[in-house]
């Protein structure tokens, strides 16, 4: 390393006491008005000149207090070998993470600190969870020095300049794909959430004491559609039909407004270029995010597609890689896109499309019979118990759900497929959203042979494979080529450097 390395500990921006006491003010606003309000409703005026503004000067200054002696008391060291940081007030706590374990540094600015130019560093260890590590706020530039430094030491380069020296960014970056605000508009209206309806519709019965009528009763809506004129009263069963079916369309106009609110917000001038360090990705409205993902690191692709999109041809693509977790969705290459667009960015990952000639296989038809005739058989058992005690309609609806679980299990054996070839292994399941994964044979960790007995009766398998950042498997395959696909992977596996994806070297997949 440079022998000119600087570890004194250093304090964040001093903007970042503005930013935290700006975000602790923001907590109190909703408070401190129903507070006021309550007072003025009972005319109280004098207390509040008396009691509530004193107090809440005392906690807008004991919060203005707190933000600056926790910005005071954290400080950063950038050594040799690792990064160092010491915070705590009344407790102190020290954390310090090696170079070697750092996986990647990603930057983002929320509202407030991006007002500032200030950004959050996130040292990412792929163990996710708390293991992580966050400088929160610096400059851009000292945000971007650090990236750079940390990646450099990482791979185990000299940096010769001090860490008073910010390195200019000499990297040149390719763009592969963007979003055009129109394109964001377009993905927010297929991303209707029912979970939204269900809240709206939660918050809605809670808050009913506050309308003029009951909201779930249809009578008191036809009464409010009537209007004036009472006309509309007289159509009786119409009345409530339109009573309802505007109640219906205004959750879901709720529903897919908030879904593109939430797409314009997470998605917005979404970019994503190819640059020396691998692929970077910055996206976000009010809070934007800075990622690079090192392309060699990459273990497989996800392509996916809902029930709807699929109609118009839109996909998504997903890397699973060594610098993330199983729960994470940091790796979304390219959110919304035709699959001529998402081709590019899969070639410049090493990974290629399945093409025509691919030889796909499905599961053994042992495998997906045995699945339905136990799901047929469970609810039918537990429809004979219902019916024994006279419930004849639950009884009915239990044998539906049975009869419902066994057409899942045929669909799912129709759509879903595997293959394998010289470098790649590629799986599709889902007929109502599909799902496609391709992975490296050399960069997969494991693969075990599964067999219940159930199974070694009947003579299938299923294969799983381990993956830093998420699972494949491939289930009821036949014994022979069950172990045909385990032995070749292993080979693949035993040809691969693991070191190289740690170090960053180039790899092919």
């Amino acid at each position: 390393m440079s022998g000119n390395t600087d570890d004194t500990p250093r304090r964040t921006d001093p903007r970042t006491f503005a930013v935290r006491a700006v975000s602790l003010l923001s907590q109190l606003v909703i408070p401190i008005m129903i507070g006021g309000f309550a007072i003025l409703d009972e005319g109280e005026f004098d207390d509040m000149i008396l009691f509530f503004l004193p107090l809440v000067l005392a906690v807008v200054g004991a919060n203005i207090l707190f933000a600056y002696l926790r910005w005071s008391r954290l400080t950063y060291s950038v050594g040799v070998a690792d990064i160092r940081v010491d915070s705590g007030v009344l407790s102190r706590a020290a954390r310090s993470v090696p170079y070697e374990r750092i996986q990647d540094v990603s930057l983002e600015q929320k509202l407030v600190p991006r007002l500032f130019g200030l950004v959050e560093v996130k040292f990412e260890t792929g163990a996710g969870g708390g293991d992580d590590l966050t400088l929160a706020y610096l400059p851009e530039s000292e945000g971007e020095r650090l990236r750079e430094l940390v990646r450099t030491r990482r791979e185990g380069a000299v940096l010769e300049q001090s860490d008073d020296e910010v390195p200019a960014s000499t990297e040149e970056s390719r763009l592969l794909f963007a979003m055009s605000p129109r394109r964001v508009v377009t993905f927010g209206l297929f991303e209707f959430s029912l979970a939204v309806v269900a809240v709206v519709g939660g918050f809605a019965s809670q808050i009913d004491f506050l309308l003029p009528f009951e909201i779930w009763d249809w009578r008191a809506w036809r009464e409010q559609l009537a209007g004036p004129g009472q006309w509309l009263a007289g159509l009786g069963f119409l009345a409530q039909v339109i009573g309802g079916l505007f109640a219906v369309g205004s959750l879901l106009l709720v529903g897919v407004v908030t879904g593109v609110v939430r797409t314009v917000m997470r998605e917005w001038d979404f970019r994503l270029e190819r640059t020396d360090k691998g692929l970077r990705r910055r996206r976000g409205l009010v809070t934007r995010t800075d990622l690079v993902m090192p392309v060699h690191r990459v273990q497989a692709l996800r392509v996916r597609t809902g029930f709807v999109r699929r109609l118009f041809g839109w996909h998504a693509l997903k890397l699973v890689s060594l610098a993330g977790d199983s729960g994470s969705a940091n790796h979304e290459a390219v959110p919304f896109a035709q699959m001529q667009e998402i081709a590019p960015v899969v070639a410049e990952t090493g990974f290629s499309l399945p093409d025509h000639a691919l030889d796909w296989h499905r599961a053994m038809p042992a495998y997906r019979t045995d699945n339905i005739l136990l799901g047929l058989g469970s609810m039918l058992a537990i429809s004979a118990v219902v019916l024994a005690f006279g419930h004849g309609l639950l009884a009915l609806l239990v044998f539906i759900g049975g009869g419902w679980m066994a057409l899942q299990e045929y669909l799912a054996w129709r759509w879903g497929r595997h293959a394998i070839d010289a470098g790649q292994l590629y799986t599709r399941r889902g007929w109502f959203a599909p799902d496609l994964a391709i992975a490296s044979r050399g960069k997969l960790q494991s693969v075990e042979i599964v067999r219940n007995p159930l199974a070694r009766l009947r003579g299938y398998a299923d294969l799983r494979f381990g993956l830093a950042g998420g699972r494949l498997s491939i289930r009821g395959l036949p014994l022979v080529e069950a172990r045909r696909i385990r032995d070749a992977v292993l080979d693949s596996m035993a040809e691969q450097d693991f070191s190289e994806m740690v170090e960053g070297q180039t790899v092919r997949a």
